[in-house]
């Protein structure tokens, strides 16, 4: 920790961090109105039921685009049982801070699942956990073999540890900070040039993650890598992604699956393609998803 005599170096000048630290929610930036110290409700509110057992709680971010292109390839590989309702949790205006998302999700982040088909209902959170249990549900996604079924789980695990430093923080100070801190800017763009450099060299000699098997392990690391190398946070030149063309392949192997072509606009907010909440196929009617 630097000390007092060099806070004129500090960001901002002059600043040294107390002994005791305490809120203040004039520095929270972008994301200020739903950061907080604390967690628990903030207000009663039910979560609404639909028609399926699979009822998932989301938003169309890069950790909810993975639950909902697992789904959307279940029902591609003929798991009718994998038919959901998808509610819109618009984490902006605080609705993950609900009484009843927070029943399923203590920790009052999306997504969350709730499975109807166990009385009472499973409650499900984190998305990797989810992406397992649906898997094991369903059998499929997830290779029995033991090496192949242990590779999954390794990239599965690389991509929950790893892309924290990609979105919370390459993607906040690059892009959401409320100022440029160059330290902060430098540190994260070598941890996620580094990071897209190991799956560049593994996805030189794979056709997927775990070899020629596709899994819920493309479905996890897509939305993340497969986002930067496509334009996330507006910094596709300043990593310079042409220098991963392995994972440029990969990425657009990905993005052409029908299945993610729709899962990925699930929840969505944002974008000149949005499916808000998704309650049955039909919902999809009307989409042009290209060739």
């Amino acid at each position: 920790m630097a000390d007092a005599d060099d806070s004129a170096n500090n960001q901002p000048a002059g600043y040294v961090p107390p002994e005791v630290w305490t809120w203040d929610t004039s520095n929270g930036g972008q994301f200020a109105n739903i950061n907080r110290p604390v967690s628990g409700a903030t207000h009663e509110r039910e979560l609404p039921v639909g028609k399926h057992p699979l009822q998932l709680y989301s938003l169309g971010t890069p950790n909810g685009q993975k639950v909902t292109i697992l789904l959307e390839e279940l029902l591609a590989a003929g798991h009718a049982g994998a038919e959901y309702d998808a509610w819109l949790i618009e984490i902006g205006k605080g609705d993950q801070f609900g009484s009843g998302f927070v029943a399923i999700n203590p920790n009052s982040k999306i997504p969350a699942l709730a499975d109807h088909a166990l009385d009472p209902p499973l409650r499900l959170f984190e998305s990797g956990s989810i992406l397992v249990y649906l898997a094991e549900k369903f059998g499929a996604f997830l290779p029995a073999e033991p090496r192949a079924r242990a590779e999954t789980f390794n990239w599965l695990m690389w991509q929950m540890g790893s892309a924290p430093f990609v979105g919370g923080g390459f993607g906040h100070f690059y892009a959401y900070a409320p100022f440029k801190i160059q330290y902060a800017i430098d540190r994260y763009a070598m941890e996620t040039k580094r990071q897209l450099h190991v799956l560049d060299t593994h996805l030189a000699g794979h056709v997927y993650l775990v070899g020629d098997s596709y899994t819920i392990a493309d479905m996890a690391v897509w939305p993340w890598y497969g986002g930067v190398m496509n334009g996330a946070y507006g910094a596709q030149t300043f990593l310079s992604v042409a220098d991963y063309p392995n994972l440029a392949r990969w990425s657009d192997l990905i993005a052409a699956r029908p299945a993610v072509k729709r899962g990925r606009i699930v929840n969505r907010v944002m974008g000149d393609v949005q499916l808000r909440e998704r309650h049955d196929a039909s919902d999809f009617d009307g989409f042009d998803f290209g060739a």
